[in-house]
C-alpha cells in the first residue's frame, strides 16, 4: 500500500504541478514501462536528454545535471552538491566517520559502495574486462580509465602548464602542484598530502598495517594496487606491451618509463645541475647527491644510505640478514 501511495505521488508530481520542475511540459513528458512485479509504471521523461525517471523527485535531481544547481552546501569547506546523500558522504571526510566495516580485514569506509568494491580485493572478483588486452578490473570506472591507455585519450587539460590527463580527478590533484595545496595532514607526523588516499596509505607506515595479503604466498601489502602487481609475479601476466620493441611489462608506469628509452625523453630535470632523468624516482635519488640526505639507515650499525637498495645489499653482505 505504501508503494502504491509513493507511485501515486510520482504521478501527481508529473500531472499536477502547474509551475514547477516537471509539470507544464517544459521539463518532462510521460513514458510508460513495465514494473518489476507486473503492471506498468508511468515514468517521467527528461525533455532535454530523454532519460526516464521513475518519479518526479528523481527527475528533479536529474535536472540538476543540466542546470548545474548544487543546493546542498558543506558548512565546513563550502563545497556544494546536487544531492543530499553526496553531501552526507562528503561530510565524513571532515568528521572521519567510517561506518562501513570490512569483516575480513577490519578496514572501514565512509560509504557502502566503497566497501562493496573493497570486498572484491579479498574475493578476487574482477567483473569488468578490457576487450583489447583482457585485463580485468573490480570497478567499471577503472576499466574506463584503463581503456584510455589503449586509445591515448587524455581529455582533461591543465590550464597552467597544458599537461593532459585521462581522468578529471587526476587533473584536480595535479592542480595542487601549482597551488602547493596539501589539505590532508597526517596527525602522527604532520606530513600533508594532496589526496586523502595518499594520507590513508601513508598512515600505514606508522601503524604497519598491511591489509592486502597474497593468497598464493602470503606476502602482504599496504596498498591493493601493490597486491595486484605482485599477483602477476605468480601468474606471469605482463599486460602492457611496448609498441616499438614488443617488450611487455607488469605495470603501465614501467612501460611509460621504458618508452622513453626509445624516444629519449627525460622530463624530470634537476633544478641544481640541470641533469635530466626519465623517471621522477631517479630524480629523487639524484637530488640526494646535492642534499646529502640518507634516509635509509641500518638498524644494526646505523650506517645510512641514499637508496633502499644500497641498504639491502649492505645488510646482506655485512650482516647476512634481510632488512626492509
Amino acid at each position: 500500500m505504501q508503494g502504491d501511495r509513493a507511485m501515486d505521488g510520482c504521478k501527481r508530481g508529473r500531472e499536477g504541478a502547474p509551475d514547477g520542475g516537471v509539470g507544464g511540459g517544459s521539463a518532462a513528458s510521460s513514458k510508460r514501462g513495465r514494473g518489476a512485479v507486473g503492471g506498468t509504471i508511468d515514468f517521467v521523461e527528461c525533455t532535454i536528454c530523454g532519460q526516464a525517471c521513475p518519479c518526479s523527485s528523481n527527475l528533479t535531481v536529474h535536472m540538476r545535471t543540466h542546470s548545474g544547481d548544487r543546493p546542498y552546501v558543506c558548512t565546513t569547506c563550502g563545497q556544494t552538491f546536487s544531492q543530499s546523500g553526496n553531501l552526507t558522504r562528503h561530510e565524513r571526510t571532515h568528521s572521519g566517520d567510517r561506518p562501513y566495516l570490512c569483516i575480513t580485514c577490519g578496514q572501514t569506509f565512509s560509504c557502502s559502495s566503497i566497501l562493496t568494491v573493497h570486498m572484491r580485493v579479498h574475493s578476487g572478483d574482477h567483473p569488468y574486462a578490457c576487450a583489447t588486452c583482457g585485463q580485468a578490473f573490480s570497478q567499471s570506472g577503472n576499466l574506463t580509465l584503463h581503456m584510455r591507455t589503449h586509445s591515448g585519450d587524455r581529455p582533461y587539460v591543465c590550464t597552467t602548464c597544458s599537461q593532459a590527463f585521462s581522468h578529471s580527478s587526476h587533473l584536480a590533484v595535479h592542480m595542487r602542484t601549482h597551488s602547493s595545496e596539501r589539505p590532508y595532514p597526517c596527525t602522527t607526523c604532520g606530513k600533508a598530502f594532496s589526496r586523502s588516499s595518499d594520507l590513508t596509505e601513508h598512515e600505514r607506515t606508522h601503524t604497519g598495517n598491511r591489509p592486502y595479503a597474497c593468497a598464493t604466498c602470503g606476502q602482504s601489502f599496504s596498498k591493493s594496487s601493490n597486491l595486484t602487481v605482485h599477483m602477476r609475479t605468480h601468474s606471469g601476466d605482463r599486460p602492457y606491451p611496448c609498441t616499438t620493441c614488443g617488450k611487455r611489462f607488469r605495470e603501465s608506469g614501467t612501460l611509460t618509463t621504458h618508452v622513453r628509452t626509445h624516444t629519449g625523453e627525460r622530463p624530470y630535470a634537476c633544478t641544481t645541475c640541470s641533469q635530466a632523468f626519465m623517471s621522477s624516482g631517479r630524480l629523487t635519488v639524484h637530488m640526494r647527491t646535492h642534499s646529502g640526505d640518507r634516509p635509509y639507515a641500518c638498524t644494526i650499525c646505523d650506517q645510512a644510505f641514499s637508496q633502499s637498495g644500497h641498504l639491502t645489499r649492505h645488510c646482506k653482505k655485512l650482516h647476512a640478514v634481510d632488512q626492509e
